[in-house]
């Protein structure tokens, strides 16, 4: 199991917990180090990466829950000849 926990909050950010490293868009490292944070997902944050409560005064809402995609179907098993 990891040691980062990512946590979807219902109609808000997205919740990180545990020791991670950062990047920019160019592969830059960001000097961040704390072990608990929100990241943005409403795209209106003042704070970019990062959330600052923006989505509670934009009516911000989104869908939380996990939906796994369908399986492939598993090949055939060959015949025997």
């Amino acid at each position: 199991m990891s040691d980062i926990v990512i946590k979807v909050l219902k109609n808000g950010p997205l919740r990180v917990e545990g020791k991670i490293q950062m990047l920019d868009t160019q592969g830059n490292v960001m000097e961040f180090d704390r072990e608990k944070f929100s990241l943005c997902r409403c795209g209106h944050s003042s704070k970019k990466p990062f959330c600052d409560g923006t989505h509670n005064k934009i009516g911000f809402v989104s869908e939380e829950c996990y939906v796994p995609e369908p399986l492939p179907p598993a090949p055939a098993s060959p015949k025997p000849e």
